[in-house]
């Protein structure tokens, strides 16, 4: 079962507003029809979601036989999350609003394997100067969101047993944060909310997706059904730890032995390379070498590519989505993303890849931004607008006519 607890309960104003920002549903009659609710819990909820300042109603819609419905839409100035996209050693800040416009980002060095004690005040530093900046811009900060390079407990926010990284595991990062900042704060991990910011800005149409994080270390986030799939206990889509042959005996850094991260992420090319003589300082230098033809990088980055691929198949087999989508800055260098495509094809089942989008991120370096800030900014809703428990869905009186844009109120 898919994870809701990205878009809230189903009917409650989080899924409201995901629906209107997805493009599922445009007007109340939408709403009426994809959530099965009665057209005057509908309306109740629109109108609070209005007078909270995050919708607007105005215009006209295409008629489908009735009269024609004023269009929804989400209110950009309705205030924005403060979104932090945290990296092993780096992180991007910015502030989302509720058109999915993202301001004031920046990228700045900070290496948070040091202990989260460091983090933590990094983090609200970097935080309070970012709300200022947005206050003053007139803009309403309403909540902070937290991608995570690390499995997340979806209950409460904690870090789990991320690796790389001691002194993390079981961090209450985000009552922390809250109790730190004094604002609504949500955490995540940054591959689901990569898949989220993709998904949610770009490719609302797919109802199943897989996106992969390829940087430093490898990860993926998962779309199932129009939501994002954390899993039970935050580990979804970690195939990082997944054992590949051509690993062999290599220990990884999560305690066990030949996992995919130490064959084909950023930090083993770099190794790799150094032990065939050439010393980078990055991914970055290590991709820039690729682009000027240097034969053992591209090489190795092809070779990774099909590393990724092998493991890919498994998932695309077994989870059949609509679309492998590729980001991360490995997911820059060609050689890498038509290794995995190749294995894909070479691997999977021809019904699995019949139809099978198999493609890069097109949100960019902001998509972990975009995913976190408006999960924090659907889940923020809560607290403008009070909870509805949706009615059992009805069931449909036998038809004899079109059904009438008329049945809910325009």
């Amino acid at each position: 079962m898919a994870d809701t607890a990205h878009d809230g309960e189903p009917g409650s104003a989080q899924h409201i507003l995901g629906l209107v920002l997805s493009g599922a549903a445009s007007s109340r009659a939408d709403l009426v029809r994809e959530l099965g609710l009665a057209p005057s819990t509908v309306s109740l909820r629109v109108q609070e979601l209005v007078a909270a300042g995050v919708l607007t109603e105005s215009g006209e819609g295409a008629s489908r036989g009735g009269r024609r419905p004023r269009l929804l839409r989400a209110k950009a100035q309705g205030g924005v999350a403060l979104a932090a996209d945290l990296g092993s050693h780096h992180a991007r800040l910015g502030a989302v609003d509720l058109g999915a416009a993202v301001h004031d980002a920046v990228d700045l060095p900070h290496d948070i394997t040091a202990g989260p004690e460091s983090a933590v005040d990094w983090l609200c530093a970097q935080v309070a100067r970012l709300a200022a900046g947005q206050r003053e811009a007139g803009r309403t900060v309403r909540a902070l969101g937290v991608a995570f390079p690390g499995p997340v407990a979806p209950a409460d926010g904690r870090v789990l047993s991320p690796s790389r990284m001691p002194g993390w595991h079981r961090f209450p990062l985000r009552d922390v944060l809250t109790e730190r900042l004094g604002m609504p704060v949500t955490v995540a991990n940054d591959a689901t909310m990569m898949a989220v910011g993709e998904h949610r800005t770009t490719r609302p149409d797919l109802d199943h997706m897989v996106v992969v994080k390829a940087g430093r270390g490898i990860g993926s986030g998962i779309v199932v059904a129009g939501r994002p799939h954390d899993g039970a206990t935050g580990s979804a889509g970690d195939i990082s730890h997944v054992r590949v042959e051509a690993a062999g005996e290599r220990p990884c850094s999560c305690g066990n032995i030949g996992c995919l991260e130490t064959v084909a992420s950023g930090a083993a090319l770099i190794r790799e390379l150094a032990a065939r003589g050439t010393e980078v300082a990055d991914t970055g230098a290590l991709l820039q070498l690729v682009a000027d033809g240097d034969p053992v990088a591209t090489t190795l980055v092809r070779t990774a590519g099909r590393h990724i691929g092998t493991v890919l198949s498994v998932v695309v087999n077994f989870f059949n989505p609509q679309a492998v989508a590729l980001g991360g800055v490995l997911a820059t260098a060609e050689p890498l993303v038509a290794a995995v495509r190749g294995v894909l094809y070479e691997r999977c089942l021809p019904l699995a890849t019949a139809d099978l989008e198999i493609t890069t991120t097109t949100a960019g370096p902001d998509a972990g931004l975009l995913g976190a800030g408006l999960t924090a900014l659907h889940q923020n809703l809560s607290a403008t607008a009070p909870a509805l428990r949706p009615t059992p869905p009805r069931s449909p009186a036998p038809r004899t006519t079109a059904p009438q844009e008329e049945s809910a109120p325009a």
